[in-house]
């Protein structure tokens, strides 16, 4: 045995003199020996959604917050777009598992009803003193990579996209929408009559949170809420404005294979803003989640993905 172990060693140091003894590499972690926390790396696309810049988070192992999924959001540039939310229908809510709140990264993870079991519940209250300013700047560039968060959303969701020349392919010309909420096909043109074919859904609506514990958030936290990728959606822009501001009480998605994913994501934003809901969204949304018990809610790093392909 101390034979095997003598070997093992100068093995380890031969390919430590070699450069192959990196951080994370099999060589640390066989000389760290059992028991030693090692590293878990989580990274998203080196090269970002659509060829921009991507993201790599690592923590030691076990820590969940420090690895969670890191979260891109912008502004600067864009086209049109409104904010509206929500849907309906209702039943009851099982309790359950805690889930990470906040602004910075922190990701919603665990079960959509036992999450939703978690939300405070309610009375909403009064719109005074809301104004789309409260959110911050429309479309911001809180990742100051550059590109505003309309665009990058448009880039996400949309198949065959083309960009303006000199942009960094950020400003989104055309392209082709599987829209989520119709799943309808619709083909985008940037410019005056034609860019409101997509707009940009905020999943729970600024008017919305307003009402149900945004007031009590700081300014940062509001921007975020505005321009977090998993709080926004490109979608068909009439149905996007017959949504207007509502929550899950209210309206649903026409294409009912969406809906589980829809409401599992306004539970994921309310519980990562701290925000609540009142008995009869509650009710819409145990509902809706009835259908896929198992559901998840989606995570900061499943908002870096096409929405359509959350479903």
């Amino acid at each position: 045995m101390r034979a095997r172990v003598d070997v093992v060693a100068v093995l380890a140091a031969v390919l430590v003199l070699a450069g192959c003894g990196a951080p994370g590499s099999f060589v640390d972690v066989w000389a760290a020996g059992p028991g030693t926390p090692t590293v878990d790396t989580e990274i998203t696309d080196p090269d970002g959604p659509h060829g921009r810049r991507g993201t790599a988070r690592w923590a030691p192992a076990g820590d969940a917050d420090a690895a969670g999924g890191a979260v891109r959001a912008d502004g600067s540039g864009g086209t049109g777009g409104t904010d509206v939310s929500d849907g309906t229908d209702g039943a009851d809510v099982s309790d359950g598992a805690d889930v990470s709140d906040g602004t910075d990264g922190a990701e919603a993870a665990g079960n959509a009803l036992a999450v939703l079991g978690t939300l405070e519940v309610k009375g909403r209250a009064p719109k005074t003193g809301y104004a789309r300013t409260e959110f911050g700047r429309r479309w911001a560039d809180i990742d100051r990579d550059g590109c505003d968060q309309r665009n990058q959303v448009l880039a996400r969701d949309m198949d065959r996209e083309t960009f303006k020349a000199g942009t960094n392919d950020c400003v989104v010309l055309t392209g082709t929408l599987r829209d989520a909420y119709t799943g309808q096909t619709i083909s985008f043109t940037r410019g005056q009559g034609t860019s409101e074919r997509v707009q940009i859904d905020h999943v729970v609506a600024l008017s919305d949170a307003w009402q149900k514990g945004a007031q009590q958030l700081d300014a940062t936290a509001r921007e975020h809420i505005g321009n977090d990728p998993l709080n926004l959606i490109a979608v068909d822009g009439p149905t996007n404005s017959r949504k207007g501001d509502g929550d899950a009480a209210t309206w649903l998605p026409p294409d009912t294979g969406y809906r589980c994913a829809y409401v599992s994501r306004q539970v994921a934003v309310k519980a990562k803003y701290d925000l609540w809901v009142t008995a009869a969204e509650r009710d819409a949304i145990a509902r809706v989640l009835g259908s896929c018990p198992t559901r998840s809610v989606p995570t900061d790093a499943d908002a870096m993905l096409p929405a359509v392909s959350l479903r």
